[in-house]
């Protein structure tokens, strides 16, 4: 089959190794993230612009089926992929992995998104560390709080109100529980993306009794098909 697997996830670089051994499969990437990882196989990158963009671009190269592989916030991709294969009744499968869960002695507090995330902090410290990208980070413009923010390349424009730490992990549990005390964070703000690459900052707060607020994600839409591994994907190219 010839698959568009909408990617930029670590999840989808896996997923793009898998199901090259036996379709034909285009990763196509945001273009938003520096020195991106390249999947296996053809890859596209950059902006589809918008449902008919993508419709165009699906029939235009044949495509028999969709996977979405992209991170569980990305909402308007998704939006648009399920408009698009609507449209032209095409199959569509996302792919996502499990969102993190509380653990005995995890301090929690979940927000439905970030505004509601940046309004809770001051009740609970004074001394922040925003792990959500450098998408949304405008919401924490005016808490009034120090802010140490960790994002993988700078944001436009570069924030004067936060410190910046720019990175990528996967991130160890030692060099995280060094940069929650070292720089006397008392209350960790992260995105339910769910993952091993970058949960060893929740086990380094549970360990210091630092609160964390944690943005959940946006609901998929009822009907949509969603599977959590790659032979479940597999499985269903094959059905």
């Amino acid at each position: 089959m010839k698959v568009l697997l909408l990617g930029g996830t670590g999840d989808a670089r896996r997923l793009a190794d898998v199901l090259a051994a036996e379709h034909d499969v285009v990763s196509s990437l945001a273009g938003r993230t520096g020195e991106a990882r390249l999947p296996v196989g053809e890859v596209r990158q950059g902006g589809f612009g918008g449902v008919e963009g993508l419709t165009a671009w699906l029939v235009e190269h044949r495509i028999e089926a969709v996977v979405d592989a992209t991170h569980p916030f990305a909402a308007t991709m998704t939006a648009h992929a399920i408009a698009a294969t609507s449209a032209l009744n095409l199959p569509l499968l996302v792919l996502r992995r499990p969102g993190w869960h509380e653990q005995p002695g995890d301090i929690w507090h979940r927000t439905p998104d970030a505004a509601t995330a940046a309004a809770v902090l001051p009740t609970l410290g004074q001394r922040v560390f925003l792990t959500i990208g450098r998408q949304g980070l405008a919401a924490f413009t005016d808490t009034g709080l120090w802010t140490l923010a960790r994002c993988v390349d700078p944001p436009e424009p570069l924030p004067t109100w936060c410190e910046l730490l720019l990175d990528r992990g996967p991130y160890e549990l030692a060099g995280e529980r060094e940069l929650l005390q070292s720089r006397r964070i008392d209350v960790l703000v992260t995105k339910n993306s769910g993952g091993n690459m970058t949960a060893a900052k929740l086990t380094a707060a549970r360990d210091l009794g630092i609160p964390v607020v944690l943005i959940e994600r946006p609901p998929l839409p009822t009907g949509v098909a969603t599977v959590e591994t790659a032979a479940e994907v597999q499985a269903w190219l094959t059905r």
